[in-house]
C-alpha cells in the first residue's frame, strides 16, 4: 500500500482537517454564548446567526460533554407547558476556561494571520 495522496484524495483530507479546526473553534464559541443560559436548539440558531452552523449530532454530544466536565451546567425546564427543555449556562470553571482558552485564541489567531 501507498502513502502516497492522489488528488482523488484530497476533497477527504481537506474536509478532516477542516473539521479538525473547527473542533476546537466550536468550544469557544459554546461556552461564550452559554454566558446567557439557552436551550440546545436556541444555542444551535444563535450560533448560525453568528455564522457558525453546527448540526445537533456535534453540538447535543458536545454540551453532554462540556457538562461532564464540569464547565457547563444543565437543567430541565417547562416554559409554558410546552415540553421539556434542557437549559445549560457556563459554570465557573467554564468562566476560567473561556478566559484561558479566549486568550489562546486570540494568541494563536495574531500569530496565524501575521504568518498567513
Amino acid at each position: 500500500m501507498s502513502d502516497i495522496v492522489t488528488k482523488n484524495d484530497y476533497p477527504e483530507l481537506a474536509e478532516n482537517l477542516r473539521m479538525e479546526l473547527r473542533r476546537g473553534a466550536l468550544v469557544l464559541a459554546v461556552l461564550s454564548r452559554l454566558q446567557q443560559e439557552a436551550y440546545g436548539y436556541f444555542l444551535k440558531q444563535d450560533l448560525a446567526d453568528a455564522g457558525l452552523d453546527i448540526n445537533e449530532g456535534t453540538l447535543y454530544p458536545l454540551l453532554r460533554r462540556l457538562e461532564s466536565q464540569g464547565f457547563l451546567d444543565s437543567e430541565w425546564r417547562v416554559i409554558d407547558e410546552a415540553r421539556p427543555r434542557r437549559y445549560y449556562r457556563i459554570s465557573d470553571l467554564g468562566q476560567k476556561a473561556l478566559k484561558d482558552l479566549g486568550d489562546e485564541w486570540q494568541s494563536i489567531s495574531k500569530a496565524i494571520n501575521d504568518i498567513l
